[in-house]
């Protein structure tokens, strides 16, 4: 039985929410597709490029701002892209582990490309138009990937209480919003990038 790989990353995707990451396998995919394992190598060598394949599929269906708009400037596109990109990574169980592990696709090359002509267009030279989305999209992953550990495992406050500032820090920490603890730090490297 020959098999769409547009079908199979969307199973893959499913079964990731479903199991996440650490159980998701070439094997579990195949029987849930029915199929013989080594027909998913038609179109996966491994499963490294299972997670190229769905980290592609995830960027392109769930990350609304991947380019500049015409004349945009460089701090509106950032903070648009960053906010974009985070709500893609949370949109899927594990997503900043399956980003963070991913290769590129030949698809996502035009927009790199636009990416770095928007900073350049503002005057940054390609290194330092480099360092900064480099800067950005590590900041996004990072959080994210604190975020969605955090949600599996949240963190013990019980061993700080002896530590007045910690402890202080804690409870503020506790009920801030991540939203608003994520766009404190991108406006902050945003500013520091200006």
């Amino acid at each position: 039985m020959k098999i769409d790989k547009d079908h199979a990353v969307a199973e893959a995707l499913a079964l990731l929410d479903e199991i996440g990451l650490d159980a998701l396998s070439t094997r579990k995919l195949a029987e849930r597709l029915g199929v013989k394992q080594p027909s998913l190598y038609w179109h996966f060598r491994d499963k490294q490029a299972l997670l190229d394949a769905m980290n592609a599929q995830m960027m392109r269906t769930s990350h609304a701002r991947r380019t500049p708009l015409a004349g945009e400037d460089w701090r509106d596109f950032l903070h648009a892209h960053a906010t974009s990109f985070r709500a893609c990574l949370l949109g899927r169980r594990d997503g900043a582990r399956v980003h963070a592990g991913a290769r590129a696709e030949p698809d996502a090359l035009p927009e790199a490309e636009a990416h770095l002509a928007c900073l350049v267009a503002a005057g940054f030279d390609v290194g330092a138009a480099l360092t900064a989305l480099v800067t950005v999209a590590r900041f996004v992953v990072g959080f994210v990937l604190e975020e969605q550990a955090e949600a599996a495992h949240p963190p013990r406050l019980e061993a700080i209480e002896a530590f007045p500032l910690l402890s202080e820090a804690g409870r503020i920490y506790a009920t801030l919003p991540r939203e608003a603890l994520f766009l404190s730090g991108l406006q902050a490297i945003l500013r520091g990038l200006r």
